[in-house]
């Protein structure tokens, strides 16, 4: 994968020097040709060979706008270059283990979520962080509900995931378009919504005032010439083009005022969006969800090309003396208004999903710019729809250990539970993370940390990282039991996709305390079977209550449509399954003490024999 970044960075870095070196003499040659305009003006305005003057004055004005055209196509060039450099070095980073340079996806994080906290979705080194290379919120927002599984599996993406993978280029070529800053999709909505608003005076909508406006600029223009070539009435032409300038500009200034503050500063954001309309609809490719995302923006290129040069001629208002030559000789604040006037009719009621279809597309990039890199590791999950828990795995690690890791094989059959027991750091927490991130990769469609993966569709829920909450008076073992109780909400009501409840607990001073969760949470779909995951039931109380506790909420829910993988110390908890064989199963991580502690990081069948605790204490004491 390094090899494609490497020699990008080379050859382009090759390219803009060369670009740069060429950027300096036309930025020279534009301040020489603009003070000899400026003289020759002074000269024909002070009487000096007026003739020959003027026609140096309006060399200079050519000469001055071919320049500046080399040089804003050179500037677009280095730029290109310069982002796609930007894209390739983050991503030889990422090669690395360095991901702070992409988005954490911290905002994203919720703690009444069924998995996305325990399963390190969001925040700080997340699997969100070392996915999101999303150019637009919208995308970033897309990706979040993804793993959030906000809007149900989406393992159909598979294919189209592989095949952005393999187009390096192309993934390049759209990500480097968020290297100056990720465009805002809600702002850029209501931008879009406020422009079709926008009131225009009635005579940039009239097509006979354009037909006459065009045919005065081409009297104009020929008189201009003719002036120049005769040598005659060059003042008054001079006179004229100033009128010009003045009068385009008072009669649009206010027009122009409404266009701008309607886009209010968003326009590199809409052109943007252009931009990433245009390769969704370039990309010639046959596969059915990339085809259809195609055939949604269809019809788009044309009217965002029409809005994209508007917006662009607004843009260059900026550069005064353009502005003055433009609007003197070919009235060019009108043109923009007529273009806009024009671009308003033709407008239609497509650019929410147009956006929302690059949102789609922007987290299908993520998605496969993660593939491509992590290719080695990884294979592609089989998935179907099943009324049981399915989950057969060959060679399980977890996505973030890397070439590192021990793999694992595990299979999950339905209703079953699987008690694993182990010493501390022996790797019972990374497993079952393994379990479910793996899970959320593959019911997304893209590539997980297997050699061999195959899963049916189910309702997740886990609880591995509970905390208290001192703001609300919430204990430690109230938090728990919140969780333990969204756990059993969730398996009551399968039919429902948030967790919305509330809970009344005593604090540790007997006051009545209410939770409610946040709504649309996610994680419960259909009526599809439940998968839970938990690290250490009850971890805040006595070791006796503990083990109580334990079992009968197991013994519950394994009444239910359920299945679980649970981790603990206890080991008297593995004793459920010498009472019920055909249902729990014990499995642990052993490790061995000699002169040292050797983890070996393997799931194998039985309790653990060896613990690590006492051992590794009495060390530190010597």
């Amino acid at each position: 994968m390094s090899t494609y970044y490497e020699k990008t960075i080379v050859d382009n870095g090759q390219k803009l020097s060369v670009l740069r070196s060429r950027n300096k003499l036309f930025i020279v040659s534009e301040i020489l040709t603009f003070v000899l305009f400026i003289a020759a003006v002074i000269l024909f305005a002070n009487g000096t060979e007026q003739n020959l003057m003027g026609i140096f004055a309006i060399l200079m004005i050519a000469v001055y706008l071919g320049i500046r055209r080399l040089d804003s196509k050179t500037d677009k060039e280095i730029h290109r270059l310069e982002d796609v450099l930007s894209v390739c070095k983050k991503e030889m980073n990422f090669l690395q283990g360095k991901f702070n340079e992409f988005d954490d996806g911290e905002r994203y994080v919720d703690p009444k979520h069924p998995f996305t906290l325990d399963l390190d979705i969001f925040g700080k080194n997340s699997l969100y962080q070392r996915v999101c290379r999303a150019v637009t919120t919208g995308g970033a927002d897309a990706l979040a509900d993804a793993f959030r599984l906000a809007n149900g599996f989406h393992d159909e993406r598979l294919a189209a995931i592989k095949t952005l993978s393999e187009d390096t280029e192309l993934q390049t070529e759209f990500k480097r378009w968020g290297q100056r800053g990720v465009a805002d999709t809600n702002a850029v909505r209501k931008a879009f919504a406020k422009m079709q608003n926008i009131s225009l005076p009635w005579w940039a909508k009239s097509k006979v005032v354009r037909i006459v406006s065009w045919i005065y600029m081409v009297v104009f223009l020929c008189l201009l010439v003719a002036c120049i070539v005769m040598q005659q009435h060059l003042l008054t032409m001079v006179w004229w083009c100033i009128i010009n300038f003045f009068v385009i500009y008072i009669i649009c200034n206010k027009s122009m005022k409404s266009m701008t503050d309607a886009v209010g500063g968003l326009i590199k954001q809409l052109g943007l969006y252009v931009q990433l309309v245009k390769i969704i609809e370039n990309h010639e490719v046959d596969e059915p969800v990339l085809n259809g995302l195609k055939n949604q923006v269809k019809g788009a290129s044309e009217s965002l090309q029409k809005l994209d040069d508007i917006l662009q001629k607004l843009e260059s208002r900026g550069n005064i003396l353009g502005l003055f030559i433009f609007d003197m000789l070919f009235l060019w604040d009108f043109r923009i208004l007529s273009s806009f006037a024009n671009w308003q009719k033709q407008y239609s009621n497509s650019f929410d999903r147009w956006i929302d279809t690059v949102s789609e597309y922007d987290m299908l990039m993520s998605m496969a710019t993660f593939a491509y890199n992590e290719r080695g590791l990884t294979t592609d999950a089989e998935v179907f729809d099943s009324d049981r828990v399915v989950y057969e795995a060959k060679g399980l690690f977890h996505p973030f250990l890397g070439k590192k890791a021990v793999r694992n094989d595990f299979s999950i059959v339905d209703r079953n539970f699987y008690i694993i027991t182990g010493a501390n750091m022996a790797g019972k927490s990374t497993f079952l993370r393994s379990l479910g991130i793996n899970y959320i990769l593959a019911m997304n469609g893209m590539p997980v940390f297997a050699d061999k993966f195959t899963v049916g569709r189910f309702n997740l829920f886990t609880s591995m990282r509970t905390t208290d909450d001192l703001t609300h008076g919430i204990s430690y073992f109230n938090a728990e039991l919140l969780r333990l109780k969204q756990i059993l909400d969730s398996i009551s009501n399968p039919s429902t996709s948030s967790i919305d409840t509330t809970h009344d607990l005593n604090n540790s001073q007997g006051n009545s305390i209410s939770i409610l969760s946040k709504e649309g949470c996610g994680g419960s779909l259909g009526e599809y079977p439940t998968l839970i995951i938990l690290d250490e039931i009850l971890k805040g109380t006595n070791s006796e209550d503990k083990l109580s506790g334990s079992r009968m909420f197991l013994e519950y829910v394994s009444k239910k449509n359920v299945t679980g993988v649970i981790a603990t110390h206890d080991l008297k908890l593995s004793a459920m399954a010498d009472e019920q064989p055909d249902r729990f199963h014990n499995f642990c991580f052993e490790i061995a003490l000699g002169t040292d502690v050797t983890y070996s990081y393997k799931i194998t069948p039985g309790v653990a024999r060896n613990q690590n605790a006492t051992f590794l204490l009495k060390k530190l004491l010597k």
